[in-house]
């Protein structure tokens, strides 16, 4: 899922270039630790858990959330069933499989490994010749 692909997956920078994009497979992963850790939820419940966790950072559509929840299904790493949401409407509810723990805890690790490099990168001294105007 992840992969560390440095695709731009987000769609709110015209809007407001203080969010964050996301990249690619990030938005699935954050799907999956949510329903890891919250349980079953309905797609709104997600995407505003998310958004909370994110101290609004991350600020998600109905098409975005929708998009990553079928796609998850599709792969098995969430399972859903109709039921009905607080307001007393008919919703769809979604839960993560032991297929989904198991991709989530790969993605989790892969994605700790990645910061790991990212960190060390940005950690780097500049360039000393750089910094004394030398080509």
């Amino acid at each position: 899922m992840f992969c560390g692909m440095l695709v731009w997956y987000g769609h709110r920078r015209s809007m407001d270039s203080s969010r964050l994009d996301l990249l690619q497979g990030t938005l699935d992963l954050m799907v999956l630790q949510t329903l890891a850790a919250m349980g079953s939820l309905h797609g709104y419940g997600i995407a505003r858990r998310i958004e909370q966790v994110s101290g609004n950072q991350v600020l998600l559509n109905q098409g975005t959330i929708y998009a990553s929840l079928v796609r998850l299904e599709q792969r098995g790493w969430i399972a859903s069933e109709w039921g009905v949401s607080g307001n007393n409407r008919k919703a769809k509810f979604y839960s993560i499989t032991r297929a989904g723990r198991r991709q989530l805890a790969q993605d989790a690790h892969d994605w700790r490994r990645l910061t790991g490099v990212m960190n060390r990168v940005f950690a780097m001294s500049p360039d000393t010749e750089e910094e004394s105007g030398k080509p």
